[in-house]
């Protein structure tokens, strides 16, 4: 399976930064991004301690697009996977998804959109399910992304009733978000 490695990611971020060293200030005073920088994002296995500086990428407008995609790298284990840290950058994803103003605000949209899908529970009695998305015992992230998205429903809500987004939700996609959100 896919798998990104600690160092991959570590490098990712490195270059990030080393392409646009201004980007991790647009976002320094960004409402939704208040606690972003006291989090220990390296504590978190596998994950590299500039999540903060990718976060506030996401407000550059040169930079927002790459930082998306490296945040993105940067918060998966793999293709199917979600990363420990996923739970705890998904406040400043749906907070800044909820936000217009964002550069990159329709492709945040679809991140959540993926990490919902990912997050809800796997069917335990499904081997090929198992072997492609790990037991829910394995991967706690799911349930904690659930968790998540529970705590945070109203801006849910919010961003599937927001008629500014470009394509709208497809009835399944606004299910899959719906159902994560709804404890």
């Amino acid at each position: 399976m896919c798998r990104i490695t600690a160092a991959g990611k570590e490098a990712a971020v490195a270059g990030f930064l080393e392409e646009f060293p201004q980007a991790p200030q647009a976002g320094r005073d960004h409402p939704a991004l208040r606690g972003c920088d006291g989090i220990a994002w390296a504590d978190f296995p596998g994950c590299p301690a500039g999540v903060a500086a990718l976060l506030r990428g996401l407000l550059d407008p040169v930079a927002a697009s790459e930082a998306e995609r490296v945040l993105c790298n940067v918060l998966m284990d793999g293709v199917f996977r979600l990363g420990p840290a996923m739970p705890a950058a998904l406040p400043f994803l749906l907070r800044l998804a909820a936000d217009p103003a964002v550069p990159v605000r329709a492709g945040l949209v679809e991140v959540l959109l993926v990490v919902a899908e990912l997050s809800h529970p796997v069917d335990e009695d499904s081997e090929q399910a198992i072997r492609v998305l790990g037991s829910d015992r394995d991967r706690p992230e799911r349930a904690l992304c659930r968790a998540v998205f529970a705590e945070h429903a109203d801006l849910v809500r919010g961003v599937l009733d927001d008629r500014t987004l470009p394509d709208g939700f497809a009835p399944d996609e606004r299910a899959s978000l719906l159902k994560v959100a709804t404890p």
